[in-house]
């Protein structure tokens, strides 16, 4: 089983000249439908209300085949406004209700069976619920690959400071990190991205991903070296960037999953990884992005639409 905890919330896009169009976000309930849509089995640990907004993040998620252990609160649905720029990139502003109303058994049953636990974003960051996140990662590290992406959003959490200190608190329990160049340069301004990688790396994460726009993906292993690997973007025209990071994210844990690196050995099989095998995990991923840039929203791609993994 793949479990991923967080917020689920409903975009509300606006494009100039063109009708706001809302439909079901949440960088974390984004991962958890592009992995499904990829062939995993995965259920999603996040809050949302019983509002029509909720209706909508339900169904989205069922529609596509996402397991939902528990129902809709009587809190309002979380909502993200985005506006897209000419150049496709997006700006976010948020009306947020972050909690994970979980008992310590309720949260050790849902996790009894995982085998990789994503978290991140607003989820691992936001409180009262980023606690209830640290304490699922305390409780499965030993037990099951553990990823994270920071996924900042310095208009929700401008303290970068208090951000930081959180991001390293679940670097040091992750087996795979993955940060965009702008959240490393937003949480260490005095450092550069590849030192910030080679930090995480001796932190404990055992794999540093970082995506870097048209430049291309980045990463580092122990076994790669300072170098590390990179490789091209893949090629798009670029309709808008909502859900890219997402995308790439859920593509690299299905590539993770579909080559055995999770479970109790995942760490294991992370040390296994050479500098061709890395490269192979960051082109399937960068082409899933590639995919889901080429179409308006967070439309994360399906198996039939990548390479085989």
């Amino acid at each position: 089983m793949l479990t991923v905890i967080g917020e689920a919330l409903v975009d509300v896009v606006s494009k100039h000249g063109q009708e706001p169009r809302a439909h079901a976000g949440g960088s974390p309930m984004n991962v958890a439908v592009g992995l499904a849509r990829l062939g995993h089995r995965v259920q999603f640990l996040g809050r949302y209300g019983g509002d029509e907004y909720g209706a909508q993040v339900e169904a989205h998620l069922r529609d596509n085949g996402v397991l939902l252990p528990f129902e809709a609160d009587t809190r309002p649905t979380s909502v993200a406004e985005a506006v897209i720029g000419d150049d496709g990139a997006a700006t976010y502003d948020f009306q947020l209700d972050w909690s994970l109303d979980l008992t310590d058994e309720q949260l050790s049953e849902l996790l009894r069976d995982t085998t990789l636990l994503h978290v991140g974003s607003i989820g691992a960051m936001l409180e009262p619920g980023a606690s209830k996140v640290l304490q699922a990662v305390e409780q499965v590290q030993r037990t099951a690959l553990v990823s994270y992406d920071p996924n900042c959003r310095p208009s929700i959490i401008p303290d970068s400071s208090g951000a930081r200190a959180r991001a390293e608190q679940l670097v040091a329990l992750a087996d795979v990190v993955k940060a965009s160049d702008e959240d490393l340069l937003w949480l260490y301004p005095h450092r550069s991205v590849e030192e910030s990688a080679a930090a995480w790396l001796r932190a404990g994460a055992q794999l540093v991903v970082v995506t870097r726009g048209p430049l291309g993906p980045w990463a580092r292993t122990r076994a790669t070296g300072p170098r590390g690997v990179e490789v091209p973007a893949a090629r798009a025209e670029v309709v808008d960037t909502v859900g890219a990071g997402d995308s790439f994210m859920a593509a690299l844990l299905a590539w993770l999953t579909d080559h055995g690196c999770t479970g109790a050995q995942a760490r294991e099989r992370l040390d296994d990884l050479d500098v061709g095998r890395v490269g192979e995990l960051l082109r399937y991923a960068a082409s899933a992005a590639g995919v889901t840039v080429s179409r308006a929203g967070a439309d994360l791609p399906r198996t039939d639409e990548l390479p085989p993994s």
